[in-house]
């Protein structure tokens, strides 16, 4: 088993930053231990950790491939890929609630210029009522 220390890690962004005194993790990937420094939730790291190690089990009892780059790159590939997928989702989602905000909108304007007409004809605002 390898032991291997990464950079400190901020799961937030999960950008590195290079603050010394993050407290280690230790989290195991593929039958290798990594000691992760970071400020953010050792359990979300741990999760983390898991659902990599989990893929790249899931790539390797698939393939032939012993060699545990490989399997890492596939696994990224397809991590990657999923995140695209999900982004691609979320993206068409907001648009969809984009257009349904702007047809909301317009009819209210709509609904709210006949009410000032329909208000206008009977003498004044308040002079009618939605049920």
């Amino acid at each position: 088993m390898t032991t291997v220390t990464t950079p400190v890690l901020d799961n937030r962004s999960m950008e590195t930053t290079t603050t010394a005194a993050a407290p280690t993790i230790r989290v195991e990937i593929y039958n290798q231990t990594y000691n992760i420094r970071s400020h953010g939730d050792s359990e979300y790291l741990t999760r983390l950790a898991d659902f990599v190690d989990s893929r790249m089990r899931e790539i390797s009892s698939g393939t032939l491939t012993v060699d545990s780059l490989k399997v890492a790159i596939l696994a990224a590939l397809h991590i990657a890929d999923e995140l695209h997928r999900l982004k691609q989702t979320h993206e068409q989602a907001d648009a969809q609630l984009a257009t349904r905000s702007a047809e909301c909108a317009e009819m209210l304007d709509r609904l709210l210029k006949v009410r000032t007409n329909i208000e206008q004809e009977k003498g004044g605002p308040g002079k009618i009522a939605f049920s």
